[in-house]
């Protein structure tokens, strides 16, 4: 795992890649956010499509909900970037673009739109 922070707009923002995923449940996503905020305390997060397992991305095991709410918990936004072209669920289109569309919560292309909407002031 490489976490490295940037800044833009005055915000910090920790970048996380993986080549494996490292958020497998609600307990990993936590021990991210508390390590991040005490590395470098950003509480703006960019993370790698990569580093979440593929069961997130399947709405009915509830692990989604339960890591974002953790997030919102801990006060953190989150921008999750990759390409999310080979899902094909409707609810998980739908949720993506219902969190693009709020403040908190991101699923985008590429690490420089995470950055991007991670830092609108």
């Amino acid at each position: 795992m490489n976490i490295k922070t940037m800044n833009k707009n005055g915000q910090t923002v920790a970048v996380v890649t993986t080549e494996r995923p490292i958020i497998t449940d609600t307990g990993g996503a936590l021990d991210l956010i508390i390590q991040i905020k005490y590395d470098t305390g950003a509480q703006r997060i960019a993370v790698a499509k990569e580093a979440i397992c593929e069961a997130f991305f399947i709405l009915s095991t509830g692990l989604a909900g339960e890591i974002l709410q953790k997030c919102i918990n801990y006060q953190i936004k989150l921008a999750v970037f990759g390409d999310f072209s080979k899902y094909t669920s409707k609810p998980l289109h739908d949720f993506i673009y219902e969190s693009n569309c709020g403040k908190d919560i991101f699923f985008v292309g590429s690490q420089a739109d995470a950055i991007t909407c991670l830092c609108r002031v």
